[in-house]
């Protein structure tokens, strides 16, 4: 079904809301290189949101992905809270070897990256089974009545609407003009265009590595999506207007060069020599989930409906190889800061996580999604070549623009170099600006904007429906859950049959 609604939260609702959420903080600031200056590093107490300026990137902020198979026990790390000290420690054995034959493989294709951040500190399985059993035993409901009324609390159906504002990009670029802020935050996507890369007889491409370089030193990096495209948006990595980019394309250990040229109105086609596609689809899905007390109820929603969602993925006429991983976050001075779960196949173990997680700290409005993001791209074992890679985010306030860096804008840079296309899920309650914010991650990385519907847009305890407080229009609704399966169903469709 279809909608038409713009509207914006009154004031009054807004200001309750920001009474009663909270986020966090964490990871170190990646390689930029401003106009004429040096690689820009973490500045303490930066208490102001970054512009949108013209930024020249030179250096690669990723390791490419590397991982071949998933654990079979979803490993526990945790970004400290900067606010109480902690020290990280080196990243665990199997993060650092696949990040060291990642760069070896990609010497040739990508400049020297930068030393690694920080890691986040590392629990062992022990520790992460711990850790679970404390937070299970800590949301046991007290006695069989309140696990009755959980269980059927999840069972309501939860309806979203979704957009694409990358098909409808006037309207995203309309949407952004109609709001201020959005001009101190993202980076400049105004210039936009299209890379395809194809095989001999014309069959889309999928993750393919692609490097577009500027005369003057800048580059971004990307990973072709399942229909073989890439958007490229020259103002978000050079500071100049050049003319023309130099474009490189690998797939398969072998690379194919181009010419683009700024401002070209067709799509820029590179055909690459034919692959073999994999016997099989590979998915990694990641769920990043702000764990604040507001976000309860998305919560047990999200727990009551995994199972279907990967029970529907794994029907798919592709029959994907699923690795899961989880993400969840609070702020600053709550009980934890950032605490990520890698990728595992063991869709009972993940359950098992996801079923101890609960919601709770929050304070002020801001949460610590930059943090979280950053985490979720850079430090999960993302699986490496012939792997689609999907990240839904739900959160239900914007993140914290008042941190040291990282930002989030920085990341979705590399999210786009680690071909991780983000599917951003706006809860009940968030405002203009993290709706800017979700919407500018999934746009730049080609994923989409998902937002809750209720029966009554400004009530979110009436239940489900079709209307939104988002500044939206023309959106289709259905239930998160089969939403999720049908977006994914749509990524593996475009893969060529193996």
């Amino acid at each position: 079904m279809k909608h038409t609604l713009a509207s914006k939260r009154s004031p009054a609702r807004t200001a309750a809301l920001a009474a009663a959420v909270t986020l966090l903080v964490g990871l170190p600031v990646l390689a930029t290189v401003r106009t004429a200056g040096p690689p820009s590093s973490v500045v303490e107490g930066d208490l102001q949101a970054p512009g949108v300026q013209r930024v020249r990137e030179t250096r690669a902020n990723f390791q490419p992905p590397a991982g071949s198979t998933c654990s079979d026990t979803p490993v526990l790390s945790e970004v400290p809270d900067p606010d109480r000290g902690q020290v990280q420690h080196t990243r665990r054995s199997r993060h650092a070897i696949a990040e060291s034959e990642a760069a070896m493989v990609s010497e040739a294709f990508m400049p020297p990256s930068p030393p690694a951040p920080p890691a986040p500190v590392p629990h062992p399985a022990p520790a992460a089974d711990a850790a679970y059993r404390t937070s299970a035993k800590a949301m046991a409901p007290a006695g069989r009545a309140s696990e009755v009324a959980v269980r059927q609390q999840s069972q309501v159906p939860v309806t979203a609407g979704v957009v694409d504002d990358n098909a409808d990009f006037g309207a995203f670029q309309q949407f952004l003009q109609r709001h201020g802020e959005s001009a101190q935050l993202g980076r400049d996507i105004r210039v936009r265009q299209r890379l395809q890369v194809v095989d001999t007889q014309g069959r889309p491409v999928p993750d393919a590595e692609v490097s577009v370089v500027a005369g003057n030193g800048a580059r971004m990096w990307a990973r072709t999506d399942a229909g073989g495209q890439v958007w490229v948006h020259p103002n978000a990595f050079d500071d100049r207007d050049t003319p023309r980019y130099q474009v490189q394309v690998r797939r398969g250990g072998r690379s194919v060069e181009a010419t683009l040229q700024r401002g070209q109105k067709n799509a820029l086609q590179v055909v690459m020599p034919d692959v073999a596609p994999p016997a099989r689809a590979r998915l990694d899905l990641v769920f990043m989930v702000d764990a604040t007390g507001s976000m309860g109820d998305e919560i047990d929603k999200l727990r009551g409906s995994l199972q279907g969602i990967v029970r529907d993925i794994s029907r798919l006429p592709s029959n994907p190889d699923i690795c899961l991983g989880l993400v969840t976050y609070r702020d600053r001075g709550d009980e934890y800061f950032v605490r990520g779960w890698d990728l595992t196949g063991n869709v009972g173990a993940f359950q098992q996580v996801l079923d101890g997680v609960q919601a709770n700290g929050g304070g002020d409005y801001p949460e610590a999604m930059n943090e979280a993001f950053n985490h979720a791209v850079q430090s999960l074992s993302w699986r490496g070549p012939s792997t689609t890679r999907v990240l839904v985010s739900l959160a239900d306030a914007p993140p914290h623009m008042d941190y040291a860096p990282p930002r989030y804008d920085q990341t979705a840079l590399a999210a786009l170099g680690k071909g991780i296309k983000v599917f951003s899920v706006a809860a009940s309650g968030q405002d203009t600006t993290g709706e800017i914010v979700q919407r500018q991650i999934a746009q730049y990385t080609g994923g989409r904007f998902i937002f809750l519907t209720y029966k009554d847009a400004a009530d979110p305890a009436s239940g489900a429906g079709t209307q939104t407080t988002h500044d939206v229009s023309n959106y289709s609704v259905d239930t998160l859950d089969q939403l999720v399966v049908r977006l994914v169903r749509e990524e593996l469709a475009r893969l060529p049959k193996g």
